[in-house]
C-alpha cells in the first residue's frame, strides 16, 4: 500500500532514528536483565515499602519454581485480578518465566464476567485478592481452574478459604530455581488482553512476548530523556494494557523505580507527587481533569515535581489539555496525549514534545518502527492528507489476533494492518487526529455526526464538569442526538441553556435534541467513559416503552 508518511520528517529533523531495530526477547527478560545490571535498585515503593530489584527477582523464581511444581506447564493461562500491588508484578514475570499465559482480569468485574473470562481463556490457575475471592468461590464449579491463589494488604487471613493458596508463602522460602523455559518471542503468547467489552463481547487480544517486549522498547526509544523514566507514579492498573507496558513494562526496561498506587484517590496522588516527585505520570483524561477541578489536590499545587505527563486510553478533551499546560506554565513539565489500544501492546503513537512539538487535539505521531495511515474504510484505499477515514496501523507491537475468534481476526488485521475502527485525519505534518469511533459515529437524518465534535463544544461551558454525546434510536431520523451532562459542583444549568449554547456552535443537524443531567457517567475500571452503556440503556427504555 502506498501511502504518505511526513512524520518521517519529524524523526529525521530530530536527529532520531524512527527504523530502529528490536532483536525478539521473551518479556520477563527486562526485569532478570535489570536485577542483573542493578540488583540493589530500588524496584518498586509501595506504601512506603521498598522491593530491590535482586528481592524481586527472587520473589519470582521463587514462585515460579512453585507454579512449576503445582504443574504450569507452557501455554497454560493464569488469571491474575489483583489491583496493583507487588504480588501482581511477581506473579506477572513468574508466569511469563515458565511459558505460560497471563489473563488480565479487572478486580471490578462481577462473577458473571469472571465467569464469561475464566472459560473463555481456559485459565487453569487464578490470583486474587482474599477479599476478592468469595465472587471467585461462587463461580469456581463452573469453570476448570484448579488452583486460586490469594494475597492481601493485610496479611494473611487466619482462616484461610477453601482450597486456596497463600501466595506469598511461595515466595517466604527458599526454592529450587525454577526450569528454563524455552520461549519464542515471535510467536508464543505473553498476555490474553480482554478488550473489556467498550465495544461489544469482549474478545481477547493474543499479545506475544515479542509485542509486548518491543512496545516497551519503543516507548524507552520514545522517552529520550532517561531522567524521565526514573520514577514512575504507576497509578494506573496493570490489568490494563495501558498500565502494563507504560508503567511496569517500562520501568523493568529501564531498570527504574515504579510507585505502585492500587486506585485513584486525588489526596493520595497528590500527596505522592508533592512527596516523591516522580518523574514521569502516564494516566487518563479523568485522572487529570480531577487534578485540575477536585478540591483534594488544593493543598497540592507542585505539579511541576512531574517531568511528563502523558495522557491516553481515551479522548482527551481541550479543556482538559489547556487545563494543564496552564497549570504547568513556567515549569520544565510536559503535558502531551498519546494513543494505543489493546490489540496494539498499546501503544502507538504519542505527540513528540521532546523532541518536536505537541498539536491540541491530536494524538501525535507514529512510534518508532510504527506506520499509520488513514484509509477509506469501505475500500480500504488510503486517503490524502487532511481527509477523514479509517486509521489502520502496522508495526511490531500489533497483536497475533484475537483468542479463538478467526473471523474478528480476518476483519480486523488485513494484509499486515491493524484496522482500528477509529475514524481519523493526518494533518500535512504527520500528526493524527482521531475524529471519532466508527462504531459510535451517529447516523441521523442521512448526517454523519461525529459524537466528539459535540462533547468538545459541550466542554466549552463555564458550568460542566463532564459530557458525553450519544445516538439514540429515532423514528423518523434512524438515530438522533442526546447529550449527558455532568455538571460542576454547586451549578445549575437546563436542557434549553446547553442546547441554545450547542446552537451558536455547530451544524444545526449537530445540535443535541435532548439533554440528561446526571450524577456520573459510566466510566471502566481505568476511567474510560463508556458510550456503549448509554446507548443499551436507552435501546431497553424503548423495548419496555413499545409493550
Amino acid at each position: 500500500m502506498d501511502f504518505p508518511r511526513p512524520y518521517l520528517k519529524i524523526y529525521e529533523n530530530a536527529g532520531i532514528d524512527w527504523d530502529i531495530t528490536i532483536d525478539p526477547k521473551p518479556l520477563h527478560s527486562l526485569l532478570f536483565n535489570s536485577a542483573k545490571k542493578a540488583p540493589n535498585r530500588t524496584a518498586i515503593i509501595f506504601y512506603r515499602q521498598e522491593i530491590k530489584y535482586a528481592q524481586l527477582e527472587a520473589c519470582v523464581r521463587r514462585v515460579a519454581s512453585a507454579l512449576n511444581e503445582m504443574g504450569l506447564r507452557k501455554g497454560d493461562r493464569v488469571a491474575i485480578m489483583l489491583p496493583n500491588c507487588p504480588d501482581f508484578v511477581i506473579a506477572y514475570y513468574a508466569i511469563l518465566s515458565l511459558g505460560g499465559v497471563v489473563v488480565n482480569t479487572n478486580p471490578m468485574y462481577v462473577e458473571r464476567e469472571i465467569e464469561h473470562q475464566v472459560n473463555d481463556s481456559g485459565s487453569k490457575m487464578m490470583v486474587t485478592l482474599a477479599d476478592l475471592y468469595p465472587r471467585v468461590k461462587n463461580i469456581r464449579a463452573n469453570t476448570q481452574l484448579e488452583k486460586v491463589f490469594i494475597t492481601g494488604f493485610t496479611g494473611k487471613p487466619e482462616t484461610m478459604p477453601d482450597d486456596t493458596i497463600w501466595l506469598p508463602d511461595l515466595y517466604s522460602v527458599d526454592r529450587p530455581m525454577p526450569p528454563v523455559v524455552e520461549v519464542d518471542p515471535m510467536e508464543d503468547l505473553a498476555v490474553l488482553q480482554y478488550t473489556g467489552g467498550t465495544t461489544g463481547v469482549p474478545k481477547a487480544a493474543m499479545l506475544t512476548h515479542f509485542n509486548l517486549y518491543a512496545n516497551s522498547c519503543q516507548v524507552m526509544a520514545s522517552v529520550i530523556k532517561d531522567e524521565i523514566k526514573e520514577l514512575i507514579l504507576s497509578v494506573l492498573p496493570f490489568f490494563h494494557v495501558f498500565g502494563m507496558t507504560c508503567c511496569m513494562n517500562l520501568a523493568m526496561a529501564a531498570g527504574t523505580t515504579m510507585i505502585l498506587v492500587p486506585r485513584f484517590v486525588p489526596a493520595e496522588i497528590g500527596k505522592i507527587i508533592s512527596d516523591y516527585k516522580p518523574t514521569f505520570f502516564p494516566g487518563v483524561p479523568t485522572m487529570y481533569f480531577a487534578i485540575l477541578n477536585s478540591p483534594d489536590f488544593k493543598d497540592y499545587q507542585d505539579f511541576s515535581n512531574v517531568m511528563l505527563y502523558n495522557s491516553g486510553a481515551g479522548p482527551l478533551p481541550l479543556e482538559v489539555y489547556y487545563g494543564m499546560n496552564k497549570k504547568l506554565e513556567g515549569s520544565d513539565s510536559l503535558f502531551c496525549e498519546g494513543y494505543g489500544l489493546s490489540e496494539a501492546s498499546p501503544v502507538t503513537h504519542c505527540n513528540p514534545v521532546l523532541f518536536g512539538v505537541g498539536k491540541p487535539g491530536s494524538i501525535g505521531i507514529p512510534y518508532s518502527a510504527t506506520d499509520a495511515a488513514v484509509v477509506d474504510p469501505d475500500t480500504g484505499n488510503p486517503l490524502p492528507v487532511g481527509e477523514v477515514g479509517e486509521m489502520v496501523i502496522r508495526g511490531p507491537q500489533v497483536m497475533k489476533g484475537y483468542w479463538n475468534r478467526p473471523e474478528e481476526t480476518e476483519k480486523t488485521l488485513i494484509n499486515g494492518w491493524l484496522h482500528t475502527g477509529d475514524m481519523a485525519r493526518m494533518d500535512e505534518d504527520g500528526y493524527f487526529f482521531i475524529v471519532d469511533r466508527k462504531k459510535d459515529m451517529i447516523i441521523a437524518g442521512g448526517y454523519n455526526i461525529y459524537p466528539r465534535e459535540i462533547e468538545e463544544v459541550i466542554f466549552e461551558h463555564p458550568k460542566v464538569q463532564e459530557a458525553m454525546v450519544a445516538g439514540i434510536p429515532h423514528l423518523y431520523r434512524g438515530e438522533t442526538v442526546k447529550a449527558y451532562i455532568v455538571l460542576k459542583q454547586g451549578e445549575i444549568a437546563t436542557e434549553e441553556e446547553i442546547i441554545g449554547f450547542c446552537k451558536e456552535r455547530l451544524a444545526p443537524y449537530k445540535v443535541p435534541k435532548m439533554v440528561d443531567f446526571r450524577e456520573d457517567l459510566p466510566k471502566s475500571a481505568v476511567g474510560k467513559l463508556l458510550r456503549r452503556k448509554l446507548v443499551e440503556e436507552e435501546k431497553k427504555k424503548l423495548e419496555q416503552s413499545s409493550k
